[in-house]
């Protein structure tokens, strides 16, 4: 089932990687909503979130919790808002969003463009 998330694991693609423990990491969404947008994945290949068994699902919730501190710190928001759809990638994830009005997680909306020099600024700034 190797995904795109999966290469991001082991590196054979570059990501911009914002934590990470032995289980889970978390990185900038390459597409975001808006700036700080971050996915958090388990390292485990799991495609649908719900599959993964209880511990795994409770310590992924964990990590993300901590990289949406970590975000709100940062990221001037009012709250972070926490998305799971599962669509896009056939590896589990959860989307972490700034958000200032519920019309920041609003899918639908196009995607910013960032450069690659904004994605390392942002990662600098995420991983202080």
């Amino acid at each position: 089932m190797s995904s795109i998330f999966k290469k991001i694991i082991d590196r054979e693609i570059s990501g911009f990687i914002i934590a990470e423990d032995d289980k889970h990491l978390a990185f900038l969404d390459a597409n975001p909503l808006i700036e700080g947008h971050t996915l958090v994945i388990p390292k485990i290949e799991e495609d649908y979130i719900f599959d993964l068994n209880d511990t795994d699902l409770s310590e992924l919730i964990i990590f993300a919790k901590k990289v949406a501190i970590q975000i709100k710190k940062h990221i001037p928001c009012t709250k972070v808002g926490m998305s799971v759809v599962g669509l896009e990638v056939p590896h589990a994830h959860i989307h972490l969003i700034p958000i200032n009005s519920i019309d920041d997680m609003n899918f639908s909306r196009p995607k910013i463009k960032l450069d690659s020099n904004r994605f390392l600024e942002l990662q600098a700034l995420l991983t202080k």
